[in-house]
């Protein structure tokens, strides 16, 4: 792929950004990512694939686009990457104070209160971004996710990240909940309130007779809380944070219904 081949040559040679058909190669990948036709991360039949030549057109990105200033009266902003635009056609709800950064996909259907979705984000249908909740660079938001309000999802740009995080189809992200450096969250789990996941995170499913640990990913359809377990330091023994996994979501009720049900069922706050 030529575009692929340019953006590798650029990666490794910053000095080829100065001739056009460089420049214009990261340019017209950012264009397919806005689009929706090219991501960082797509899911395959064995798992996610990530595109680390697309995350990296996206870090060139920022050194071939100029500072410029833009107005959006009353407001103006003094930056590189300019705000996406079209909302009306593309079939998105954008709410006074939704900022989506070009560079950005969001699908049909997609329903964004003041919130901040950032450059190579993919954003699915029917997901809804609740208020001051943050969609991270690179960040990969599955169909019919609901992202509570103050949620933060991380982007790979700032530090630097090999893999973005990921939250599959149909999951229920509680307010003011926190996932970081290339957590993958899988089909229609669901985190209560302040869960944090972090690639250290001990995720652990304490629903059965004894707990089994994960890291890095919350299997599908998992109910999680936040929690705490005894760790020994040289001052004594103290609580580090953890995040429990609590039980699973019911396959006899539908998605919306079982949300709400699994919040019911084990007393969680969202």
């Amino acid at each position: 792929m030529e575009l692929q081949s340019l953006i590798l040559e650029a990666w490794n040679n910053r000095e080829l950004l100065k001739e056009q058909k460089y420049s214009d190669a990261v340019k017209a990948v950012i264009e397919e990512v806005d689009k929706g036709r090219l991501r960082t991360a797509a899911p395959t039949g064995n798992g996610w694939q990530v595109n680390e030549w697309v995350k990296q057109a996206v870090l060139l990105y920022f050194a071939v686009q100029p500072m410029e200033t833009m107005d959006t009266p009353p407001f103006e902003f003094y930056d590189k990457i300019p705000l996406k635009k079209g909302f009306k056609d593309l079939g998105v709800r954008t709410i006074p104070g939704a900022v989506s950064r070009y560079g950005a996909y969001v699908a049909k259907n997609v329903v964004q209160m003041p919130s901040f979705i950032n450059i190579g984000a993919y954003v699915d249908e029917g997901t809804m971004v609740d208020t001051w909740a943050t969609v991270g660079s690179c960040a990969q938001i599955g169909k019919h996710v609901h992202l509570s309000g103050g949620v933060g999802i991380g982007g790979v740009l700032e530090p630097l990240q090999a893999t973005p995080v990921i939250i599959e189809d149909g999951c229920f992200v509680g307010s003011r909940c926190i996932v970081v450096e290339g957590v993958i969250v899988e089909k229609e789990a669901v985190l209560g309130a302040n869960v944090v996941l972090t690639q250290s995170t001990k995720i652990i499913d304490v629903s059965k007779s004894s707990p089994v640990e994960y890291k890095g990913y919350v299997p599908a359809r998992s109910v999680v809380i936040p929690g705490t377990y005894n760790k020994d330091f040289p001052a004594g023994s103290f609580g580090v944070s953890c995040a429990l996994i609590i039980g699973q979501r019911k396959e006899s009720t539908d998605k919306k219904t079982s949300l709400n049900d699994a919040l019911r069922d084990f007393n969680i706050s969202v």
